[in-house]
């Protein structure tokens, strides 16, 4: 039988950060010390090689500022929790990673990144010229390189002026700013295809498509997939999140295959179920600084890790039986 822990961590391009315990102890990542077999009579010393050539940071692919739209159409199917994760990822590679809470009246990142408190300013204000671009950007304080920024505050009504244009504008003065332009920009998107999905969409050059494999999702997906290539967005991967293989294997839930197979979209990543996730948001910290990570987690991380190499998985078949009907799964390929 196949563990979950196993298919997640078969990628394209594996992240360093995902190794199992047994392989990430110093000694085997320093050239400098002679590499000492374990006693264990099941270690076998060619996996150690295969960990090693994967010890690199991944190289960014396309132009920066990458500006990336995190949407799904439907609510409750992971976005905000997708772009916290994602985007500490990026700043955890080394990328300078700008998250933008597009969300107006439902606002909900700064929670999951537990950056509530520090909320003074917001993009309206920057464009009311009642305070400047950085008073308004919060900074991380975990790491550095990742900051935050919303577009209003909670309750609170937002300008009939404030569209796609405004927000085009806020990314623009980010590339401008005198410390440098971001590597990567993520927009987290509202629910919904109406006017606030339009505005989040409007600035972005690529899109991550996040859904559950429930049939209601897929079906906003599939439409949310339709609004984007109209918009001009032709870069555009999915992460299915949620997943549980022991449904799969019941068939109470689709698979990943079949999912890729009903939207037609190159695969980022696949996120199982996991309840480390409202914990994770109870505290107001992501799941990709939990020690030791959660598989969640490491899906995250290497979901990130796919969109600065602007690569991808595939979903494939696999039996766990000769003689028993087949059950789809995911590796990556």
């Amino acid at each position: 039988m196949f563990s979950l822990s196993s298919m997640i961590s078969l990628t394209t391009k594996p992240n360093p950060l995902s190794f199992h315990s047994s392989f990430t102890s110093p000694q085997l990542f320093n050239p400098k010390k002679p590499f000492k077999t374990p006693k264990n009579p099941t270690f076998r010393p060619s996996t150690i090689v295969s960990v090693l050539q994967w010890n690199r940071k991944p190289e960014l692919s396309g132009e920066t500022p990458r500006v990336v739209v995190i949407t799904s159409g439907k609510g409750g199917v992971g976005k905000t929790t997708t772009t916290a994760n994602v985007g500490l990822s990026l700043a955890r590679l080394g990328f300078s990673v700008v998250a933008i809470d597009a969300d107006v009246g439902l606002r909900n990142l700064d929670l999951l990144l537990g950056l509530e408190n520090r909320v003074n300013y917001t993009a309206v204000e920057v464009l009311n010229g009642d305070c400047r671009l950085d008073q308004a950007l919060i900074r991380d304080k975990r790491w550095s390189n990742f900051e935050l920024l919303c577009i209003s505050k909670p309750r609170s009504k937002l300008q009939l002026g404030f569209g796609g244009k405004a927000l085009i504008w806020v990314v623009d003065a980010l590339k401008a700013r005198a410390e440098g332009c971001p590597d990567f920009i993520i927009i987290d998107c509202p629910a919904g295809i109406d006017a606030g999905f339009i505005t989040a969409i409007t600035p972005a050059n690529e899109a991550v498509l996040v859904t559950t494999p429930d049939i209601t999702s897929l079906r906003d997906a599939d439409r949310v997939t339709g609004l984007l290539e109209c918009d001009g967005i032709k870069d555009i991967k999915m992460v299915v999140n949620r997943v549980r293989t022991d449904l799969i294997r019941g068939e109470d839930m689709m698979s990943v295959l079949d999912v890729q197979e009903m939207l037609g979209l190159a695969l980022l990543g696949v996120i199982p179920e996991d309840s480390e996730v409202i914990r994770s948001t109870n505290r107001g910290y992501p799941l990709v600084l939990n020690k030791p990570p959660t598989l969640a987690g490491l899906a995250f991380e290497q979901a990130a890790w796919r969109l600065v190499e602007q690569d991808s998985m595939k979903a494939v078949m696999i039996e766990e039986e000769p003689k028993k009907r087949g059950f789809f799964s995911f590796f990556g390929g």
